[in-house]
């Protein structure tokens, strides 16, 4: 089974409000080995990112400056991700996000779902441990 761990970092909290991915990272497993097939790239967003969504990263404007944008790099995170299941903590912020970009571009690339599955670590956390913490910190101790 082909699996990508996937994280992404974004200018604020919703997509609705023009927020938009700064970074993109992904670890590939087959059978649960990796592979050294990981996927990385910092976006250049086109509008500020919000001083509190800066703490939480510390990515700044001014580092994103030359990078590319979503567009650029659209098909090439599509033909990595295609087929496999992604395993993302918080599914639906990613998912989310990745959705809005792909909408963006308006090429027809449709939803994220439409070309892998999802696996949300948040979701199988709840349900192992209800009521405690299952932030990804408190679920390493």
């Amino acid at each position: 089974m082909r699996q990508i761990v996937l994280d992404t970092e974004t200018t604020g909290l919703e997509p609705a409000e023009g927020h938009r991915i700064i970074e993109i990272g992904c670890v590939e497993m087959v059978n649960r080995r990796l592979t050294g097939n990981n996927f990385h790239r910092y976006l250049q967003p086109d509008r500020e990112i919000d001083d509190g969504a800066i703490e939480v990263h510390g990515i700044t404007n001014e580092f994103l400056a030359d990078k590319p944008r979503f567009k650029d790099i659209a098909r090439e995170f599509l033909d990595y991700i295609k087929g496999a299941q992604l395993v993302i903590h918080n599914a639906a912020f990613d998912v989310g996000f990745m959705d809005h970009e792909f909408g963006l571009l308006k090429a027809g690339f449709g939803k994220t779902e439409d070309h892998c599955t999802v696996l949300d670590t948040l979701l199988m956390a709840r349900k192992m441990h209800p009521g405690q913490r299952n932030s990804l910190d408190a679920l390493c101790k």
